[in-house]
């Protein structure tokens, strides 16, 4: 592990060498960490992401026997689609995620039928109120263009989605280089978390990652590791 301080973004470096190895170790800080918020008030938060990279992640937590009928589970952002569509990440956490002793968990989706994205976001944003914040943890994933969340460089409301004083949980966001329209949690509640993790996969990864921390107009990752008052653990593996 290494840690690193660039012009104020903090973090720790953690390499391994192959992606069942990290999966293996986040996993193991992870529910460590839900453990000692159960340990502690009865209850934990847990934020995860989307994506192809997190499956190893997901399968690897749904076997470690912790009381996961005290954790709640919500995700990070989503798109705007059903669960049952294969672009939907509760749909992904249901089949990687929620299975084995995990499926005890409790879990909160973002996507919900609704007018508008608008619509869905302020509908969340009443319902997760109810939920035990701050996060215990977050997993945070990453895309090449530097975006983390759905913090997209092309956002149009990408100043409120990364306002550190925001009062919002859920926010919408509307990006040509998203897709389709995406709910994500406000960088506000995401760097209020008791443990951070960024889980990145391959060298172009690691490549976008290491851009984002040189020099030239910020990228979201950068602004996120920069306002999070703890270091944020990176977990890399080619």
């Amino acid at each position: 592990m290494a840690r690193e301080q660039l012009n104020g973004a903090s973090y720790n470096w953690n390499g391994f060498a192959g992606r069942q190895d990290l999966a293996a170790a986040l996993a193991g800080h992870v529910t460590a960490r839900l453990t000692k918020a159960i340990d502690e008030r009865g209850t934990a938060l847990l934020a995860v992401s989307g994506g192809t990279t997190p499956a190893k992640l997901f399968a690897a937590l749904s076997a470690i026997p912790i009381a996961w009928n005290k954790v709640t589970v919500t995700l990070v952002d989503e798109r705007f689609v059903p669960a049952s569509s294969p672009r939907s990440n509760a749909g992904l956490v249901a089949a990687n995620l929620l299975q084995n002793a995990a499926a005890a968990a409790r879990f909160v989706p973002l996507y919900h039928e609704a007018t508008s994205i608008e619509t869905a976001a302020g509908s969340d944003d009443t319902a997760l109120k109810a939920l035990a914040w701050p996060l215990d943890v977050v997993v945070l994933g990453m895309g090449s263009d530097g975006h983390t969340a759905s913090f997209f460089p092309d956002a149009d409301n990408l100043p409120t989605l990364l306002d550190p004083a925001s009062q919002r949980i859920v926010l919408p966001v509307h990006a040509p280089s998203g897709g389709e329209p995406r709910l994500t949690l406000s960088m506000a509640r995401i760097i209020a978390a008791g443990f951070i993790a960024l889980h990145i996969e391959g060298e172009d990864k690691r490549t976008a990652f290491e851009d984002a921390m040189g020099p030239g107009a910020k990228k979201p990752i950068r602004k996120v590791l920069e306002a999070a008052p703890i270091p944020v653990e990176v977990f890399w593996a080619p």
